[in-house]
Parts: structure tokens; sequence; C-alpha cells
């Protein structure tokens, strides 16, 4: 076999198809989750717990020079190294939505799924069946 048709046939097979299309799905799905933990979730908390903005959470690693401004973005462009504690954070809580999210979603699909009927008894072979017969035979008197 060819490498072209070993890997046409490869490409071809249900279970890289289905692959292909649940990662381009995963990919808008994940976009939609960050969405709505950076636009929605984290501005709640960060209004419940008094205002606090997650993205701007970070620690400056280096003396900061006088002129830049104290925000993630400028330190950043200023090449001063920073621990974005407060990115993780979001992050974190991004993750533990999306996670949910599937466990729910595998958890209604195999609720959904039909348990498939159970397969009938495999036929006896024919030798087994004819050992049966000399032996229910021979109790005979």
């Amino acid at each position: 076999m060819s490498f072209a048709s070993e890997f046409k046939e490869f490409a071809v097979k249900g279970n890289v198809v289905d692959l292909a299309v649940g990662v381009i799905i995963g990919a808008a799905f994940g976009k939609i989750v960050d969405s709505v933990v950076n636009d929605l979730v984290m501005p709640l908390v960060g209004r419940v717990l008094g205002n606090v903005d997650f993205s701007n959470l970070f620690i400056a690693l280096k003396d900061v020079p006088a002129g830049v401004p104290m925000t993630l973005d400028a330190l950043k462009k200023a090449g001063i190294p920073v621990f974005a504690y407060g990115n993780f954070i979001s992050i974190a809580i991004n993750f533990a939505i999306l996670a949910f999210i599937i466990f729910v979603m595998v958890k209604q699909i195999n609720r959904l799924k039909k348990a498939a009927p159970p397969a009938p008894p495999a036929a006896t072979p024919e030798d087994i069946v004819l050992l049966r017969e000399i032996r229910d035979a021979l109790k005979k008197p």
C-alpha cells in the first residue's frame, strides 16, 4: 500500500473526521466560554469582592521606572516582568466553567443514548450439539 493511499484511508476514517469536527467546535465553544468568564462572570465577582479588576492584579518583579503607569499593559510594553496572578485567576475560573459545562453535556448525552439491545446468544457449534446428543443418548437406559 502506498503512503498516499494509506494516508487517505487514515484521514477518511470516521474517528478522524469526528475528532476534527470536535476540535473546531471546541475552539469556538472555548471562545464563547472566554467571553462569558471575562465579560459576565469576572465583573460580577469583582463587584462582589469590592470592585476588584482581576485583569489588573499583578506584582511587578522589577523596579518600575518613573513615568510608566502601574497597569499591566503598560508594564508589559515597557518590558518589565510581572507576576500576573489576576490573569491566572480568570483562566482558572474559565477552566472550571468549561469543565463543568462539558461534564453536564457528556452526562446528558449519555442519558439520552439508548441502551444497546443485548446481542443474541451465539449459535452453539455443531460439534458441541453432536456431543450433547451423544451424551444424552448414552444416559438413556
